[in-house]
Formats: structure tokens, sequence, C-alpha cells
């Protein structure tokens, strides 16, 4: 082989080298893999062609170029403060911030420059006007209601970005130094109030439970003196049967045993160790040793 024919060979060669290589370059150049995370925006000739999602993708070498290159995770904007005035004038500083991802790449990077930007002027402007159409004390405790609110409004707005908003949140809302004041002293009186009025109901409620135990007391008593008075009907009762029955004897058998205990009382009375009976209180004694004796 001589000079001619290896140089040829040679030059054969590296255009096979060459054209192997430059095959190599356009297969890579026409395969795209996108991350599960992303989504790539092609261009070709300087206009949008197309939105490559993640996986294997095929693209015109040397004519489509990846131009963007978007994270489709979640993200959240750093936490921002605004000033804001309520319905009732009162000046509040709200902290705010919002989660949002974007789902359609093509108008994110073809219709706002600085979306993170743009979304927190726009957050920003929604929370002075919803805060402007409520009070100081609806803000407080209708924090969830506000933040929905908020949300809603924001989606609208940012729709024509490609963006969806995922999560809105208040962080704190922070008042002045006077203002801070005067709800500490409506607390301090707030909580004056309660206790007089803890105070109040605590009083009424011992004035019911001093007349429930009078009343009880009271019942108590009435109960204790109708069985009293049914015991002496009873007792009565049983006497006046006896008469009826046994005639005059059984009332003398009566009187004599209320005789004999006035003597029994006077006979236990102090200094008084000598008593005096009349004649007939000894027969009546006799009486009613006999009736009690069956008259034997």
């Amino acid at each position: 082989m001589n000079e001619e024919q290896l140089i040829g060979l040679i030059s054969q060669n590296v255009i096979y080298l060459l054209g192997a290589v430059f095959l190599i370059i356009v297969i890579l150049k026409g395969i795209r893999i996108v991350p599960q995370s992303e989504k790539y925006v092609v261009e070709r000739f300087g206009r949008l062609h197309s939105v490559l999602g993640p996986g294997i993708n095929f693209v015109v070498p040397f004519l489509d170029a990846v131009a963007h290159k978007i994270s489709i995770l979640e993200r959240q904007l750093p936490s921002a403060s605004q000033d804001a005035i309520t319905k009732d004038n009162v000046l509040v500083q709200v902290e705010t911030s919002v989660f949002y991802r974007i789902t359609e790449p093509e108008k994110t990077v073809y219709r706002i420059r600085d979306v993170d930007a743009a979304i927190a002027t726009t957050v920003a402007g929604i929370v002075r006007a919803e805060i402007g159409k409520m009070d100081l004390d609806e803000v407080q405790s209708n924090r969830d209601q506000l933040i929905r609110t908020i949300k809603t409004s924001v989606e609208d707005a940012v729709d024509d970005w490609g963006i969806e908003v995922t999560r809105t949140e208040i962080l704190d809302v922070n008042l002045d130094q006077a203002t801070r004041d005067a709800m500490l002293q409506q607390l301090n009186a707030e909580r004056a109030r309660r206790a007089q009025v803890t105070e109040a109901e605590g009083a009424r409620r011992s004035v019911e439970l001093s007349a429930d135990a009078e009343l009880y007391a009271a019942e108590q008593i009435a109960k204790a003196r109708r069985i009293q008075a049914d015991a002496e009907a009873y007792a009565t009762e049983v006497v006046a049967k006896a008469i009826k029955d046994n005639g005059i004897e059984a009332a003398q058998y009566q009187v004599a045993l209320k005789q004999v205990e006035a003597l029994s009382i006077l006979g236990n009375g102090v200094g008084k160790q000598t008593i005096i009976v009349p004649a007939d209180a000894v027969q009546a004694f006799g009486n009613a040793f006999k009736m009690l004796t069956g008259g034997k």
C-alpha cells in the first residue's frame, strides 16, 4: 500500500468517524429526558413550539431548543407583611404567606417576568381590600373565612399566568400599641364585669338555697304537727270509742289516770315531799285500781 492509498484510507476513516460523531450528536440533540418535577418549554426559531412533560421526548435537532426549564413543584412565597385599615379605622399589620405551583409554564414564561413579585403584590392589594370590608373583631374571629376569600381572589387574579394557588395563610395580625392598650383596658373591664356578674349570681343562688332550706324546714315542721294531730285525733277516737263501749266507767278510768299522773309530777317536784290528797282523790284511786284489776 503506497502513501496515497494510506492517506485516502485515513481520510475515509476520519469521514466515517465524523459522521458517527455527528449522528450521535443529532441523536442526543433530538432526545430530551424531562424529570418528573419539571416541564421544558421548547422554542423553534425563537417562538414557542411545545411544552415537554416528564419522561422521554423527541425534538428536531438544531431547530428546536429548550428555552426554559420550569419546576412544577409547589412553591412558598417568603412571608410578607402589609399594613391595612379595618372598617372601624384600626391600623393592623397582616403577615401572610402563599403557596402555589406552575401548571402551564408557557403562560408563566411569556406573560409575566417575576412571578413571585407579581403574586406578592397581588396578595397585598387583595388583603388590604378584604380587611377594609371587616371590623377588627371580625378580622380576629373570622380568620378562616378571610383566608378562603383571599385565596379565591388571588386564584382569579393569577389565572392568566398559568399558576394554581394551593394555599394561603394569615400568619399573624399585629396591632399598634395604642390599639393594644385600648383593647387591654376593654378586656380588664370585661373581666371586672364578669366577676361582678358571677358574684351577684352567687349571692342570688345563696338566697335561693337559704329560702329552699327554710321552706323545707317549714314543711317538715308542718308534717310533724300533722302527724301529732293525727295521733291525738286517733287517741281521742280511741277514748270516745271506749266511752261508747264501756260507758261512764271508761271515762272515770281516764280521769283517774290523769289524776295519778298529776300527783306523780307534784311528787317529783323540788321541796314538795309532803302532799295532801283529798278524800275523793283516794276514792278515785281506788276506783281506778278496781278497773285495772277487773273489779276484784
